[in-house]
């Protein structure tokens, strides 16, 4: 070969060599480029999630925005502010038993299941009205929302009638139907109207299951769970009559048996 031929192909060598670098410098830029984009938009995207999640976090629940609702849907049968009371008994019945409940407790279930019946002998005879205050705080020991739930439901049966709502409050109790206080099963509403069908006017009951479902009267429940908060009660179950709080006697324990609560009733009414 001659020196000529030599030098062209060592130039056309290097040449192709040039070209081949800046192909691979190019690509090498356009690789740089998208990996500053991708990692730009994975930034982007873990900092659009994080705060997706900080705004979702934030959000009050479904409860915590019930209790600032202001247009309240109260079940019937119900007087005051917000519907929050629940008169029961005969109109010219003297004297009202104040009954303050929450639908988990199990000292109240206890109670309903043993001197329940004779409450509601006692409603049924005039001799007292019963006025229902319901509480949730035991919701608030576990992060639940039984009390909550079930306390809806109650506002559910009270608008299908007052009978209604005793009886269910009553099936809500019972030895059948009451969960252990740390088994939230009134959370669940299939379980609500599942005890309700117990109950002549609420079985197959579509309004009533409605209401339930749709939880048309959550914020009433919360609304009246906000009165329970005011009245002052540490407890449940409390019993009072003309602002005194009915006792066992000998004690500052609520009256559990049918014996002790017809004592407090009698030395109450007779006052």
């Amino acid at each position: 070969m001659s020196a000529r031929n030599n030098q062209t192909s060592k130039a056309a060598a290097r040449e192709r060599l040039r070209e081949e670098r800046e192909r691979q410098a190019k690509k090498d830029k356009v690789r740089r480029q998208l990996v500053v984009i991708g990692s730009a938009v994975v930034v982007l995207a873990i900092a659009g999630g994080v705060g997706f999640a900080v705004v979702q976090n934030n959000k009050p629940s479904h409860w915590e925005a019930m209790k600032d609702e202001t247009n309240v849907v109260a079940p019937k049968n119900t007087e005051g502010t917000d519907g929050t009371t629940v008169v029961l008994g005969k109109a010219d019945a003297k004297k009202t038993l104040e009954l303050y409940e929450d639908s988990r407790c199990p000292i109240c279930a206890s109670f309903e299941q043993t001197v329940g019946p004779t409450v509601l002998n006692d409603i049924d005879a005039g001799k007292y009205k019963v006025k229902y205050v319901g509480a949730t705080f035991i919701d608030n020991s576990d992060n639940g929302t039984g009390s909550k739930n079930a306390l809806s439901a109650l506002g559910a049966a009270l608008n299908v009638s007052p009978d209604a709502f005793l009886q269910y409050k009553t099936a809500l109790y019972s030895t059948k139907y009451h969960p252990e206080e740390s088994t939230d099963k009134f959370a669940d509403d299939s379980y609500l109207i599942k005890v309700a069908d117990s109950v002549n006017s609420l079985k197959g009951n579509k309004a009533f299951q409605r209401d339930v479902r749709d939880g048309t009267y959550d914020a009433w429940a919360m609304k009246m769970s906000a009165a329970f908060d005011k009245s002052g009660v540490q407890g449940t179950p409390t019993f009072k009559m003309d602002g005194k709080t009915l006792t066992a006697e000998g004690s500052q324990n609520p009256p559990m048996t049918v014996a002790e609560f017809n004592a407090a009733i009698t030395k109450a009414l007779a006052a």
